[in-house]
């Protein structure tokens, strides 16, 4: 795992951008089309709106979800707003590239195994995403993968419903799309996750986070997220604040 500290969160945020934008150029050269899974939520719109940004042929690139609540169609929780509206509303993404999880829908079971069909088409069988963003939960969990959730063990399928957390059941890609990605970009921000980043940068935790493949991996952070993977004790060397050219992308 390679880890990239910057002095803002903002300044995270356009590190992290521009990382998932060289994949995606990456992909788009070598293979035509790009693929690209993203978090929810509020941390990653900063992110969101350099990516919306970078000067790629959007119309190459298929852009899905990492998870999603199960809320009704149009609910404020629901992540799938902000992808929307920053990539689709005021973005360059055409509408037919943006592929929702339809979380609203009376079978939610059949609804997982159809968003299992749809990143097939585009990512093969099995899905081999071109690059995957992911966050970092104060209680360890990336995706909707959280501790003791039967979800955390699926092997078979690539889409998957949890139990409630936290007042929602949420439908999330599961762990073996998550290891079969090309790329992982990880992008954790304040001070409040510096020690589950400290233990995800060492490797070897027990949590959900730790157990998605760090082989093509960039851990993309502030320096109040970072602090505790920066210090000496680790034995490891000290992170650099300046961006390295990304790994190309398998073929």
């Amino acid at each position: 795992m390679q880890l990239e500290v910057a002095s803002t969160a903002a300044g995270a945020a356009e590190v992290a951008a521009r990382l998932v934008a060289t994949v995606l150029g990456i992909s788009i050269g070598r293979r035509t089309r790009a693929s690209v899974a993203l978090s929810g939520g509020n941390t990653p719109l900063p992110m969101l709106r350099a990516l919306a940004r970078e000067p790629l042929d959007w119309s190459a690139i298929h852009v899905y979800q990492v998870d999603e609540r199960v809320v009704a169609r149009g609910d404020s929780a629901r992540n799938l707003g902000s992808l929307d509206e920053v990539l689709v509303w005021r973005g360059p993404l055409p509408r037919r590239n943006l592929h929702p999880m339809w979380v609203d829908r009376a079978n939610l079971y059949g609804a997982a195994e159809s968003y299992g069909r749809e990143l097939a088409q585009v990512a093969g069988d099995p899905p081999v995403l071109d690059v995957v963003h992911l966050g970092l939960g104060a209680d360890g969990h990336t995706a909707s993968l959280f501790s003791g959730d039967p979800a955390l063990g699926i092997e078979d399928r690539s889409v998957a419903l949890t139990n409630e957390h936290n007042g929602y059941r949420r439908m999330t890609l599961t762990l073996p799309v998550l290891n079969r990605a090309r790329s992982v970009i990880w992008f954790v921000t304040g001070a409040d996750k510096a020690g589950m980043v400290g233990e995800l940068y060492a490797g070897g935790a027990a949590f959900p986070a730790g157990r998605v493949s760090r082989r093509r991996a960039i851990l993309v952070v502030d320096q109040a997220a970072g602090r505790e993977a920066s210090k000496p004790k680790r034995r490891r060397p000290q992170p650099r604040s300046v961006v390295v050219p990304i790994r190309s992308p398998d073929k």
